[in-house]
Parts: structure tokens; C-alpha cells; sequence
């Protein structure tokens, strides 16, 4: 699935990194200790996160993630959708919890690998 089709599927808001909505999301990730996701997070995934400050973008670049959520109806600050940009990372918005939306995309096939 391609961050694109999350953006569509679940109707989540793109505050930032529009170049990047045709990455493949291959796994979701939630947390918001931002070491324990530097450690953890796989690559390709999309994170579910509360924070909204410039490091969560380095974080994802860092760890090769398709896009970041950022929710709880939470806002990314300007300086982040500037780097989100430059870096071509998606940041999108989501209005519930982290756990919902972890939950559909869970029920969506998200992170569940294909039978071969």
C-alpha cells in the first residue's frame, strides 16, 4: 500500500512532504519516546506518533519510513512541514489515537505479510 492510498483510505489530512505519498508503507509503528523508535522502528513503516517537532523528521529519515501520523489532533510546527518537505517525508494527520488508527491499519492488511 502507498502512503497515497492511507491519505485516501483513511481520509488523513498531508500537513507536509507531499513528494513523498508514493512510498510503500510495508508495516506501522507506534511510539513516542523518540530513542526507543530510533531502535526499533523498522524501515518502510509508517509511524503513529503525538509529537510534532522537527526531530520526529529526522527520525524518519533516519530509519527510511514511508510516513509519519501524527495524532491525536496534534499539530506538526512549521519548522517540521519545512523539513518534512525538504527531506520528502509525509507527514499526515490524524484526528484520534494512535491506537485506532493502528487498529484499521492493522485490519487493512498493514504490516501483515502476503501469503506466497
Amino acid at each position: 500500500m502507498l502512503v497515497k492510498d492511507l491519505v485516501e483510505r483513511f481520509e488523513l489530512e498531508v500537513a507536509g512532504g507531499q513528494n513523498g505519498l508514493d512510498r510503500e508503507v510495508t508495516e506501522g509503528y507506534c511510539g513516542d519516546l523518540l530513542s526507543e523508535v530510533m531502535g526499533n522502528a523498522p524501515a518502510g513503516c509508517v509511524w503513529m506518533t503525538v509529537q510534532g517537532h522537527q526531530n520526529i523528521v529526522a527520525v524518519a529519515v533516519l530509519r527510511e519510513m514511508a510516513a509519519i501520523v501524527v495524532s491525536g489532533g496534534q499539530n506538526p510546527d512549521a519548522e517540521t512541514i519545512q523539513k518534512a518537505d525538504k527531506e520528502g517525508i509525509p507527514i499526515l494527520k490524524w484526528p484520534d489515537s494512535s491506537f485506532r488508527l493502528a487498529g484499521q491499519l492493522f485490519s487493512a492488511g498493514v504490516g501483515i505479510p502476503e501469503a506466497g
